[in-house]
């Protein structure tokens, strides 16, 4: 059994898409755009041009954003705006998605041809608000798809039970699989999110019995312009050590983190070094960690990656491929390969992996703790 741990399907970019107005969804994929570390570019001549003006450093998509005429280009499928007289774009929605939209029947397609048998759906406020599509998505495809249930964070403290009945709809009625939280400080505040005014949150969605998947920022550090990498790198340990005594606090939950880790701060002379305190809350048997490399460093490293293969094995010495989980982005790692190579640089080149290793990997991790 394959299975993508890290999928999304959502509506046009310029669609409510959960919101309460398409103009509220927009400005997060606007600000998504100048946080995002694709190349902005020029229409006209694809010259490299800056990201921030869609959103200066400090600002977010809860308040005031430039007026540079951000809107959607439906037929090209991506993002556009103006500056100095000029159109420029970027591409942190892959090309050749009309409208920047990605349906349940494109996924599934695209899972048919690179032999996915199951993916999880992810949730990102840039892709969309509340459950009701992502149900409709698992009700349309019910033996291949999965979902996570949103959680406004922004909104969590200022309105704790709403949120938490949303979340509780969306598992218990809804029918979704598992819950995702972003705990980014523009989103949640510069409070320790394991604890404290969010107890009340955490007590009823641990109740829930489902996982808990974490993508982890770098603290105080993200969004604040330039900010040096070893600021950054200490800004994500300390996010995993408010993760660690989370995990303590509720030892029954199970765990994974997103994405791996921020790969991009630990590349340094054309491979990734990692400190040993990045392992430190992998004691925990309850936690697992994403294997996605492709749509991360796709475009400093080519297929097959060789520069990551040293990580995963030893991924698999710290963490175990029993807790290891592959997930792709999809459709977003298709800027830099293909559906079908992100399961080959894995399957057909990691020789030190045994056929255990890749069968937990490529699907049994996931496919226990989604219950498949």
């Amino acid at each position: 059994m394959i299975v993508d741990s890290h999928a999304y399907c959502f509506e046009p970019a310029d669609s409510p898409a959960g919101f309460a107005t398409a103009e509220d969804h927009i400005k997060w994929v606007q600000y998504g755009q100048a946080t995002h570390h694709q190349p902005a570019f020029r229409i006209g001549d694809r010259k490299i041009g800056p990201s921030d003006v869609v959103a200066p450093a400090g600002s977010t998509p809860l308040g005031d954003l430039p007026d540079v005429n951000f809107r959607i280009n439906h037929p090209r499928g991506r993002v556009v705006w103006d500056w100095e007289g000029d159109e420029y774009t970027k591409h942190f929605y892959p090309p050749n998605l009309r409208s920047c939209e990605f349906t349940p029947f494109s996924l599934t397609g695209e899972m048919d041809y690179a032999g996915v048998d199951w993916a999880l759906l992810h949730t990102n406020p840039m892709l969309g608000r509340g459950s009701a599509y992502l149900r409709d998505c698992v009700e349309r495809f019910p033996e291949r798809l999965k979902a996570m249930a949103p959680v406004d964070e922004w909104r969590l403290l200022e309105d704790t039970d709403t949120v938490i009945a949303e979340v509780v709809h969306a598992i218990e009625v809804d029918g979704l699989h598992a819950i995702k939280f972003n705990p980014l400080h523009y989103l949640v505040g510069a409070e320790p999110w394991d604890d404290g005014a969010f107890r009340p949150f955490w007590e009823a969605v641990t109740g829930l019995g489902v996982p808990l998947f974490f993508t982890l920022s770098t603290g105080s550090a993200f969004g604040r312009g330039y900010v040096s990498d070893e600021e950054q790198q200490q800004g994500y340990l300390g996010e995993l050590r408010i993760l660690n005594r989370f995990m303590e606090r509720y030892p029954d939950t199970t765990c994974s983190i997103t994405h791996g880790f921020p790969w991009r701060l630990f590349v340094g002379d054309d491979r990734i070094v990692l400190p040993d305190e990045i392992w430190e809350p992998f004691a925990n048997p309850r936690l697992s960690l994403e294997v996605c490399f492709p749509v991360r460093l796709g475009d400093w490293f080519d297929y097959p990656y060789v520069q990551v293969w040293p990580t995963l094995e030893q991924m698999v010495e710290r963490v175990g491929a029993d807790r290891l989980l592959w997930g792709t982005d999809m459709p977003f790692q298709n800027r830099f390969c293909t559906y079908q190579q992100s399961r080959a640089w894995i399957e057909n080149y990691c020789d030190f992996l045994s056929t255990e290793d890749l069968g937990l990997i490529m699907g049994g991790t996931a496919a226990r703790i989604l219950g498949l």
